[in-house]
């Protein structure tokens, strides 16, 4: 498949007042048509900083690159000017914010703010845009789209409102979808209608996915290849039947033991000790290693290079090395019979 988004060391960091606080440190990844890479990890792993790098919505200042490049269609990102960036954002590159009640707009109809990029990205009349906004409220699932077309978003389900999100995402047709976090406030049943919402459009419309979240349930059913981020670094990567069923890095091992699974109904969950790093003073050596019961001198130390297993897989851990010890996973990270979406 044809790679469409490249991005190679990058680096950002906050000024604070009591010191730069370094979110995303030394992140690459790649992005191809037509599949869903998944970035998963805990809250402050430097998931969403990195993924609202990609569109370029850190302010700046506090926020800044400090080295790397986000390569999107043979052009860096990082160098565009703002101005540049607001014909990219919506029309070549969209995104679905975790909250939809605080990334819509209250004064405003849901028409209009499907209708506002239709106009100013695919020179639309009016008219033509509010066609197409019933359209894809009609794609997006939402019921008698010819009168929620006219509705604010405050007269929307939850659900409704996160489909909004999606319509508006896609009403230029990008050929890159960020969801951050894009089913955290909704539940179960709605979740899973979501996603299977994104599947269905991404079939039709052949956009790449950069899904973010925390949740690996989402990812088992939803991703092609898998990102584990922890310590705004990404310590493994690999496609989701590597990353579920032959995982490598004991940060990896103890996201999948903190999964709740069916057939094992009244047994605690494994929860990982301890707590993330503080990237105002990030460790020298894995970002892993002071929670790591595997952890050596050297992961102390120094930062272990990436290993890699398969073409798709590579992991950034200490015990891959032949001089290290042999450590078998635990037990309950078999996640069994999981569903898994290869």
């Amino acid at each position: 498949m044809k790679k469409i988004l490249s991005v190679k060391n990058l680096s950002v960091s906050f000024d604070t007042y009591n010191a730069e606080v370094k979110a995303v440190r030394d992140v690459s990844f790649d992005l191809h048509e037509r599949e869903t890479l998944a970035i998963v990890g805990e809250s402050g792993s430097g998931k969403s900083v990195t993924a609202q790098s990609v569109m370029r919505l850190i302010p700046m200042p506090p926020g800044k690159f400090v080295n790397g490049s986000i390569v999107f269609d043979g052009e860096d990102l990082t160098e565009k000017s703002e101005k540049q960036m607001e014909s990219i954002r919506g029309k070549e590159i969209g995104m679905i914010f975790q909250d939809p009640m605080t990334s819509l707009n209250p004064t405003m109809t849901i028409g209009k703010q499907i209708a506002e990029g239709l106009i100013k990205h695919q020179n639309m009349s009016k008219q033509e845009a509010h066609n197409r906004g019933v359209e894809l409220l009609k794609l997006v699932g939402i019921p008698t789209p010819e009168k929620r077309i006219d509705q604010y978003p405050h007269e929307f389900s939850g659900g409704m409102r996160q489909r909004a999100m999606i319509a508006i995402a896609l009403a230029c047709n990008p050929k890159i979808l960020i969801a951050d976090e894009p089913t955290t406030a909704l539940d179960v049943t709605i979740q899973a209608q979501i996603l299977d919402l994104m599947k269905e459009l991404q079939k039709e419309t052949g956009t790449a996915i950069i899904l973010i979240t925390h949740d690996l349930g989402v990812v088992a059913n939803a991703a092609n290849r898998v990102a584990v981020m922890y310590g705004g670094k990404i310590v493994e990567t690999g496609s989701v039947d590597e990353i579920f069923y032959n995982p490598k890095h004991p940060y990896t091992w103890g996201l999948l033991g903190s999964m709740p699974k069916l057939d094992q109904q009244g047994e605690e969950l494994q929860a990982i000790p301890g707590s993330p790093p503080d990237l105002a003073d990030p460790p020298k050596g894995c970002p892993f290693a002071a929670r790591c019961p595997y952890a050596m001198k050297a992961c102390g130390t120094q930062m272990p290079a990436y290993y890699e297993l398969s073409d798709t897989q590579k992991t950034a851990c200490w015990l891959l090395d032949e001089r290290a010890p042999k450590v078998e996973p635990p037990e309950f990270v078999n996640v069994g019979g999981a569903k898994v979406n290869g």
